[in-house]
């Protein structure tokens, strides 16, 4: 059995790329992208809330420096717990 000559299916060869014509009018292709306020707002409010979790509850370096002036016999005195006690009045408002 014997197999003739058989020509290309897909005839590539032979295809014309038609051109469009725009009758001498420049036609711009651009893209853009509009971002409303209420999605940048959301945006930002994102960002901060990450940064805020990633950000440790407790700050050693504060922590072991008020452990320090409070171990420190001359740190309190009277001016101290008066100023202390003075904060606490302004807190509760008395």
């Amino acid at each position: 059995m014997g197999i003739g000559e058989i020509g290309p299916i897909n005839n590539y060869n032979d295809y014309k790329k038609i051109e469009k014509k725009n009758n001498g009018k420049k036609i711009e292709n651009s893209d853009s992208v509009e971002i409303s306020k209420e999605a940048l707002i959301k945006s930002e409010t994102n960002k901060i809330m990450e940064s805020l979790k990633n950000t440790p509850d407790v700050r050693a370096d504060k922590i072991a420096e008020i452990k320090a002036k409070i171990n420190d016999p001359d740190y309190i005195n009277d001016s101290v717990l008066k100023d202390v006690a003075d904060k606490i009045l302004d807190l509760f408002k008395i």
